[in-house]
C-alpha cells in the first residue's frame, strides 16, 4: 500500500483518469477533483483482439496526460469483473476478455496501480457521487443496452460482494417464466433477465410478434408516434422491466433506481414502470424514484475515474 500512496501523491493536483471499455468504443476522460472534465477522447474498440486493448488504453492515458499536462490515477470500467479467486477477467459479454490478466497487463504498461470495476458499478459510483443518486444511502443503478447489468452503492461505497458479482441483476432468471424455456444467454444459461430486457431482446420480441426488423430505439420512437405494434411491444417491455426491478427492490429496498444505457432514453419507462412495479413489491407503499442517469452516456467513464477516493 505504501507504493500506491506514493503513486497517488505524484499524480498531480487531484487529476484522475477514467476509462470505459465498451464493446464498440473505449472512452477516456481526465477529470478534475471537482468532477469537471478536462479532456476526453473516444476510440473504436479492437474487437476480438485482447492484446490490442490494453495497448490502446495505455496510449489513451498518455494522450490524456499530455493534453492536460498532469499525471493522474487510473480507474477502468469493463463489461465484466475480476475474479477474486484468480484475478482474471470473468463474466464479460466481450467474451474475448475472459480469463485474461487485465490488471497485471495494464499496470505493467502504465507503470502504476490501476483500479478496475464492472461498468455497471462505475455507473452506480458516478450517479451516487454527483448524479441522480447523490445524497441518498442506497443507489441501485442498471444498464439497459446491448446487455443488462446492475451496480449497488451503499453509503458512497460500491458493493462488489464476495464473488465480485454484487448487483449482477441481469443474470438472474427472469421472474415469472420458466428459465429453462427462455432464450439462450451468452453466459451459457437460459432465460436470464438480460435476454428479456436488453435492446436486442426488445427488437427480437417485436420481430417475433410482427415480423418487422426494428431496433429498440426505432420501436420506442414508433410507439411515441402511435404505431400500434410498437405500442404493444413497448408495453410488454414495461411489464417485464417492472417485474425484474421489483425483485431488486424486494432484495435491496434502494433509495433510488438509476437507469443508464441506450434504453434509458425511453421517457415512457419513468412514467409507467413504477405503477407496474407496485403489485410486485412486498410493501404497503412503494414510492422509490426511478431516474435516468444524470450524466447520460458519460456516467460510466466518470464512475471509473471516481474509483479512486478523493484526495485531501
Amino acid at each position: 500500500m505504501a507504493n500506491i500512496a506514493v503513486m497517488i501523491n505524484n499524480a498531480g493536483a487531484g487529476m484522475r483518469i477514467g476509462i470505459d471499455w465498451g464493446g464498440t468504443k473505449i472512452e477516456g476522460v481526465a477529470m478534475g477533483e471537482d468532477g469537471a472534465i478536462l479532456a476526453r477522447r473516444r476510440l473504436p474498440t479492437p474487437r476480438h483482439d485482447y492484446g490490442a486493448c490494453p495497448r490502446l488504453i495505455a496510449d489513451l492515458v498518455a494522450w490524456l496526460e499530455g493534453k492536460t499536462g498532469m499525471g493522474g490515477t487510473v480507474g477502468i470500467g469493463i463489461p465484466g469483473a475480476l475474479s477474486p479467486a484468480t484475478g482474471l477477467v470473468k463474466n464479460a459479454n466481450s467474451t474475448w476478455m475472459i480469463g485474461k490478466p487485465l490488471q497485471q497487463d495494464l499496470e505493467r504498461l502504465l507503470g502504476r496501480p490501476v483500479r478496475i470495476a464492472n461498468d455497471a458499478n462505475c455507473l452506480a459510483v458516478s450517479e451516487a457521487a454527483d448524479g441522480a443518486g447523490a445524497g441518498v444511502r442506497v443507489v441501485f443503478a442498471v444498464i439497459l443496452g446491448t446487455g443488462v447489468g446492475g451496480g449497488i452503492v451503499v453509503d458512497g461505497r460500491v458493493l462488489t460482494g464476495r464473488h465480485a458479482i454484487g448487483g449482477e441483476w441481469g443474470h438472474n432468471p427472469f421472474p415469472g417464466f420458466d428459465a429453462r424455456q427462455g432464450p439462450a444467454c451468452y453466459c451459457g444459461r437460459q432465460g436470464c433477465v438480460e435476454t428479456y430486457l436488453s435492446g436486442p431482446a426488445m427488437a427480437a420480441e417485436h420481430r417475433r410478434r410482427t415480423g418487422r426488423e426494428m431496433t429498440a430505439a426505432a420501436i420506442a420512437e414508433a410507439a411515441r408516434q402511435g404505431d400500434e405494434d410498437a405500442v404493444a411491444t413497448l408495453d410488454i417491455y414495461v411489464e417485464r422491466l417492472a417485474r425484474a426491478l421489483a425483485v431488486a427492490v424486494n432484495m435491496l429496498d434502494p433509495d433510488v433506481i438509476v437507469i443508464g444505457g441506450g434504453l434509458s432514453n425511453i421517457a415512457d419507462l419513468y412514467a409507467r414502470v413504477p405503477e407496474r412495479m407496485r403489485p410486485h413489491v412486498f410493501s404497503d407503499r412503494f414510492d422509490t424514484p426511478i431516474r435516468p442517469a444524470a450524466h447520460g452516456d458519460s456516467s460510466g467513464v466518470r464512475g471509473a475515474a471516481w474509483l479512486w477516493p478523493r484526495q485531501g
